[in-house]
């Protein structure tokens, strides 16, 4: 690459950074395509991971005798994706992007081959919790870097390419999905298993073009890291979505949901004041969150995450179990969901890039996602398929217009020197909701479903622990698995009310969000200034 991607010299005195930063701060388009190329490649390996999951886990959580365990696999990957977040955003804006980008591809490809080799359910829980670690900063980091190399007016221009993205993912991952859940053998190992094989080549090639074009000017900032912050957050997240899991096993009052309530409440008091006393180097420092922009940023990412992890987990399950859709065609059948997100994110982001306004959007979003909730609690065991499709274009058109304005919104209200902070923290709470919504709505799915199946004349023979292995459906008399389907159609109309109430709030909190002109140049190109202004004031860069 040209000199634009140098990174003054380690020991080098401001004026040698303001130097290097002068020639490196505005980036070329072609420079800018170059950088996203790597970018998109970490971006594909998280999106594929993801929507190859959302197809096969029924098929593996069968062949492992763990239907009702299948959260796990789920909840121990948001878990550490969502406590890992910050952390990544923290230390990059310390260190630089590259070194971590690289990390959570590495850790990423580590996890992979390990779920692979799982022997049962609470093995690949535990392996899926490795992937989540590096999953943590494939997305946040992404983001962070499209905030340091183009300005908030012109993302627009380049959120195509992650949509693009998104959408090859989220059409090849269904697929690909089912082809290995659906074959019995690929060269004489379990299908399933090659969900997750299949991301080791992708990682690697990833790492590769990372490595090779991701370089990006960085100045040092020498700071504390915010260990106990982090080890707090851990104390505090762990138990609490633990119990948020196993709560309807253990019962929400037996002593050991008291100790899970208490231990995560001590954690999230200390994570509170070991924030306080580091200040601006704490992992989310509280001082931002008097921000107005990323206070509601925060607050209707979560929501927006509860009821899109919490709504959305519900709807490959409907169409396998209740439609009889392979785990391929119920991939394929999602795509309607998919073609509104990018429908709703180009959308919206061709017009903040003309008016430059973005505050309407979040909104217009929110009522689209609850009039989607809405509608999804009204589907039934014999509702024809195209309305179920016609409400997922709904929901992916509200989920378009809520998510990259959001993030855009944030980047903009911050100091270029906490991008990294700033995008993590929104990736987080979103990530944050998402884990409480898919652990409590599935909770209260499997809580509700002995009793709905009953109404329906569905005999459960003692509160539904056939739920272990669904694959019994197939062979069930006509009656008694229509019986199986009204009764599994009713519980999921419980989980789309509550994520219907949760999104109302979120369209109030939206209405807070203030509208602040988006900045004409990147946060590298302000860097630049303000170091170029604190060498010429003889002062270190950022010193102001």
């Amino acid at each position: 690459m040209s000199k634009s991607s140098t990174t003054a010299p380690a020991g080098a005195g401001p004026g040698a950074a303001a130097k290097g930063t002068e020639h490196s701060a505005e980036f070329t388009h072609r420079q800018i395509i170059t950088v996203l190329i790597g970018l998109m490649m970490g971006m594909f390996l998280a999106a594929l991971d993801q929507t190859i999951m959302a197809t096969a886990t029924r098929t593996i959580a069968d062949d492992l005798d763990g239907f009702n365990l299948q959260a796990w696999a789920t909840t121990a990957f948001l878990i550490t994706s969502t406590i890992s977040t910050p952390l990544y955003g923290k230390l990059s804006d310390i260190y630089g992007r590259r070194p971590f980008f690289l990390f959570a591809i590495g850790i990423f490809i580590v996890g992979s081959m390990l779920c692979g080799l799982s022997q049962n359910m609470y093995e690949l829980a535990a392996f899926r919790a490795i992937q989540g670690v590096g999953a943590g900063g494939l997305m946040s980091l992404a983001l962070a870097i499209i905030g340091d190399i183009v300005p908030p007016r012109e993302r627009a221009r380049y959120q195509g390419f992650f949509l693009a993205v998104f959408g090859t993912a989220s059409v090849i991952g269904p697929i690909l999905g089912g082809f290995f859940a659906g074959a019995d053998k690929i060269l004489w190992v379990d299908g399933w298993r090659w969900v997750f094989y299949l991301n080791v080549p992708i990682g690697i090639a990833a790492m590769v073009v990372v490595a090779r074009v991701l370089h990006l000017p960085h100045h040092r900032t020498d700071h504390r890291i915010d260990w106990p912050g982090a080890l707090a957050l851990i104390v505090g997240l762990v138990p609490l979505l633990t119990v948020a899991e196993q709560g309807r096993d253990w019962g929400w009052d037996s002593p050991r949901a008291v100790g899970c309530y208490v231990i995560g409440a001590v954690g999230l008091v200390a994570f509170v004041f070991a924030e306080r006393a580091y200040k601006d180097e704490a992992l989310l420092p509280l001082r931002l969150f008097r921000n107005r922009t990323i206070a509601v940023g925060s607050a209707s990412s979560t929501i927006v995450g509860m009821a899109m992890f919490g709504g959305l987990m519900t709807v490959p399950l409907y169409l396998q179990i209740v439609k009889g859709s392979s785990p391929t065609v119920a991939g394929l059948q999602m795509i309607p969901f998919v073609v509104g997100i990018m429908a709703g994110s180009i959308t919206a982001g061709q017009l903040i890039a003309r008016t430059g306004r973005y505050r309407i959007f979040p909104i217009i979003g929110s009522i689209l996602m609850a009039a989607a909730l809405a509608l999804f609690s009204l589907i039934g065991a014999d509702t024809p398929l195209w309305k179920t499709m016609l409400i997922m274009v709904l929901m992916g058109l509200g989920l378009g217009g809520n998510m990259q304005p959001m993030i855009t919104a944030v980047q903009n209200a911050v100091s270029p020197r906490e991008i990294g902070v700033a995008t993590s923290s929104v990736t987080f709470f979103r990530s944050m909701g998402g884990t409480l919504g898919t652990a409590i709505f599935l909770s209260v799915l499997f809580n509700v479903l002995p009793g709905k199946l009953e109404d329906a004349g569905f005999p459960t023979r003692g509160g539904g622990g056939d739920l272990s292995d669904t694959s019994f459906i197939g062979k069930l008399p006509a009656p008694l698995a229509h019986a199986f389907k009204v009764g599994f159609a009713d519980g999921i109309h419980v989980v789309y009310l509550m994520a219907l109430a949760v999104m109302v709030i979120g369209l109030v909190v939206v209405f807070f969000l203030p509208e602040i002109p988006l900045s004409q140049r990147s946060a590298q190109q302000q860097r630049a200034e303000d170091a170029a202004a604190s060498s010429a004031a003889g002062g270190p860069p950022g010193a102001h």
